[in-house]
């Protein structure tokens, strides 16, 4: 493969991943999708459509990756989800942090972005402060202290930490019939749930669902299959082209926030180019945006006031440095991830919702004691 085609190839990956994410932006706004939204509803009152939505969405994106594993399409080792090593107390901590923040900042990184596609200025805010916090956590006076005292802590699963590469091991089967049984298993079980109740037949349900959820395993298809070159021309090397972390990657919305401004900051700088990360975060926020255009409902929405603007502001914080200490989001870990059934997808899963959680009960707490 000559040069030329690589740089080619790398640009088709980077349409197709803003087409893709235009279709998310504009799914989740008219839809609704909203993980915070959906734990909300549960804990205010008692409706579970949006996480049956969510689950629906999750169900999807997991037979759509673990098919593409099991026609041998997608090697799930090349994601960084699916690494050795499970550092629990950064996915534990991180995950909790980044719950809490979305509530303080009324929303996850997708839904940010979703927001401001509909005139949300608040979400504005908390972009540029998520980003910031974000990129402290990375390479900052925060992401020193991550990998010194909290990525530390955890265990080394040498075969990998997807579950389809147990159920293979344990069970005698190759990869690619443990990504089929488990995908089948796991992902047809979520399906199956959401689909029992008849709130989650109705149609925003199932568009979010299923969009969603198909948006998420195209791009799978999009950075594992069109974007992987078996051997790159000046490396000989095998390359997934147009990632930040070099691997295959689908949405997530914490890390890319912080990659956005990283790459207007420095743009001069001859090796910040784009990536599939970075393409992402316009191209939801261009989705909204048709949507809400298309609708009738954009308009422009501010602070209540500096309880409000401090409210988003500690969100925001919590959100940029738990999302890249948990290794993703609502998103990137909660469809994304464990997409891919990486154990510390779910850990990190489980302890966001747990976040979110005692971040709803504070709020609630404060509306009754203001009473």
């Amino acid at each position: 493969m000559q040069e030329v085609d690589v740089l080619a190839l790398s640009q088709q990956v980077l349409w197709a991943t803003f087409a893709l994410s235009i279709v998310f932006g504009a799914i989740a706004h008219k839809t609704h999708f909203c993980t915070m939204g959906a734990v909300g509803d549960i804990l205010n009152i008692g409706d579970w459509s949006r996480m049956r939505m969510w689950a629906l969405a999750i169900g999807v994106a997991m037979l759509g990756f673990n098919g593409l594993a099991a026609v041998g399409w997608l090697d799930p080792t090349r994601t960084f989800y699916t690494q050795a090593r499970v550092p629990v107390l950064s996915l534990a901590l991180g995950g909790v942090m980044f719950g809490v923040g979305m509530v303080l900042a009324s929303g996850c990184g997708s839904k940010t972005l979703v927001r401001i596609g509909g005139g949300n200025l608040k979400s504005l805010v908390v972009f540029a402060v998520m980003a910031i916090a974000a990129l402290a956590a990375m390479r900052g006076v925060f992401g020193v202290a991550r990998v010194q005292w909290l990525d530390t802590v955890g265990f080394t699963m040498p075969g990998g930490q997807h579950l389809s590469a147990l159920l293979a091991k344990t069970a005698g089967l190759s990869p690619a019939q443990g990504a089929l049984w488990a995908g089948l298993a796991i992902g047809g079980g979520l399906v199956l749930w959401s689909l029992l109740r008849p709130e989650g037949r109705s149609g925003d349900v199932l568009l979010g669902g299923i969009g969603i959820g198909a948006a998420t395993a195209a791009l799978w298809w999009v950075s594992g299959v069109l974007g992987f070159v078996p051997e790159h021309p000046e490396t000989l090397e095998a390359v997934v082209l147009a990632t930040n972390s070099k691997g295959m990657e689908s949405f997530t919305f914490v890390g890319p926030v912080g990659y956005v401004v990283d790459w207007l900051t420095y743009f001069s700088d001859k090796n910040k180019v784009l990536t599939l990360g970075i393409v992402t975060v316009p191209g939801v926020i261009v989705g909204a945006w048709l949507a809400a255009w298309r609708s009738g409902s954009f308009r422009w929405e501010s602070f209540r006031g500096t309880e409000d603007l401090v409210n988003h502001l500690v969100g925001a914080v919590l959100m940029g440095i738990g999302g890249v200490t948990a290794m993703g989001c609502t998103i990137g870990q909660g469809v994304s991830g464990v997409s891919t059934l990486a154990l510390g997808s779910f850990i990190a899963l489980a302890f966001i919702i747990v976040g979110s959680v005692l971040g709803l009960k504070w709020q609630m707490w404060r509306i009754e004691r203001s009473l």
